[in-house]
């Protein structure tokens, strides 16, 4: 028998496959793989070399017996396989969004609690290696007091991606679950975890978006964008969720006497002009990092008063996972951590469902819209 924790992965696409291979990267053993299409999960065990496939989770967590499973399908349908792997004792990796609403995720961070397991929470792109970077530098007193923060980006995403479960709130949709929940990570672990306020509005873009079958990996759904958008037979969804949001947060930090104020600026399908851009502004300095969730590289503007690229330390460097593709990189880099304490292993803090139900919660609050003071009436 192996004494190798067992893992039970939920979801066959993109991040099924990513998180099967970072488990198996950190030293654990994937003992099976749910999905929803039959032929889609023999092709996957057998690509992947994954002794057990199915289409039903209680099923499978009767079966495999895992220690951890690993959930990697769209927010929405996050929470009942989660329940039912908490109370079948196992740890949870879970991607974001945690769930699709606040309430939910509650539920299940207090079961977790209950229940006495870890759980990790994979808003991953703190994780980058000039974040990593920066979260040094600021920690070193590079820039001094913390004072305030940009994220500005600008994605372009294409208008008539096929519609699916990121147009959709009760699946989990919205570029604030899958945009906002990475960069407030970010920021949260460069400034401090401690959010005291928070304020934003949102804006649907899209309106709707051609209803398209056999879409089943997220990363390739721009090569099923129909041909013939004005044929009268193409059907349309409806969007119900965020394509663009501003967003203003107090962050505390411990190395600041007042709250930090970050700001958040994304437009999902507006064209950037510039590149997108991470910015921590200081007393005495600022880190600006390329890229919308840092990328890099990294500069900074101190003493000499002029912008230096600054390169990454060398023993960060050595510390990243050895994979193509950042958000495989980050997902490596974290199950490794969540693999190590569970193991027993002394690892730094990471984040859970505390995380995720907070941060659900704060979306639930940034989509009510209702930040706005009516001054129409003001001569």
């Amino acid at each position: 028998m192996s004494d190798r924790i067992r893992v039970l992965v939920h979801g066959t696409g993109f991040a099924g496959q990513g998180h099967a291979e970072a488990f198996r990267d950190a030293g654990a053993e994937v003992v099976g793989i749910v999905g929803r299409t039959p032929n889609v999960i023999q092709k996957v065990t057998a690509d992947m070399g994954i002794p057990y496939g199915g289409t039903d989770w209680m099923t499978a967590l009767k079966a495999c017996k895992p220690d951890v499973v690993s959930i990697a399908t769209p927010g929405g349908a996050h929470f009942e396989p989660i329940k039912q792997a908490i109370a079948s004792g196992c740890h949870v990796f879970c991607d974001k969004p945690l769930t699709a609403d606040g309430k939910t995720a509650m539920e299940l961070y207090e079961l977790a609690e209950a229940k006495g397991i870890k759980t990790a929470f994979a808003a991953s792109f703190r994780y980058m290696p000039e974040v990593l970077h920066a979260k040094r530098l600021v920690a070193d007193g590079a820039i001094g007091e913390p004072l305030e923060v940009e994220c500005i980006s600008h994605f372009n995403l294409e208008r008539d991606i096929p519609y699916g479960w990121s147009h959709q709130r009760s699946e989990g949709g919205g570029r604030l679950n899958n945009n906002f929940t990475h960069k407030l990570s970010i920021v949260t672990s460069v400034i401090g975890e401690k959010i005291d306020a928070i304020m934003g509005e949102v804006r649907d873009d899209m309106g709707k978006a051609p209803i398209v079958k056999g879409v089943h990996n997220f990363k390739t759904r721009r090569d099923h964008i129909p041909e013939n958008l004005d044929d009268p037979n193409l059907e349309w969804g409806e969007s119900d969720v965020e394509w663009s949001y501003n967003v203003t947060a107090r962050i505390d930090s411990p190395m600041a006497s007042q709250p930090v104020t970050a700001l958040f600026k994304h437009g999902g399908l507006q064209p950037r002009f510039h590149e997108d851009y991470i910015a921590f502004y200081g007393s005495k300095g600022t880190i600006y990092i390329k890229g919308h969730y840092g990328s890099g590289p990294l500069y900074l503007y101190g003493e000499s008063k002029s912008w230096e690229e600054t390169p990454l330390p060398a023993d960060i460097a050595a510390s990243l996972p050895d994979v193509d593709g950042d958000t495989e990189r980050n997902w490596r880099y974290l199950i490794r951590e969540f693999v190590k304490d569970i193991q027993g292993e002394t690892v730094a803090p990471y984040q859970g469902f505390k995380e995720g139900a907070q941060y659900q919660q704060l979306i639930d609050i940034i989509r009510k819209n209702n930040s706005w003071t009516d001054v129409s009436d003001l001569t």
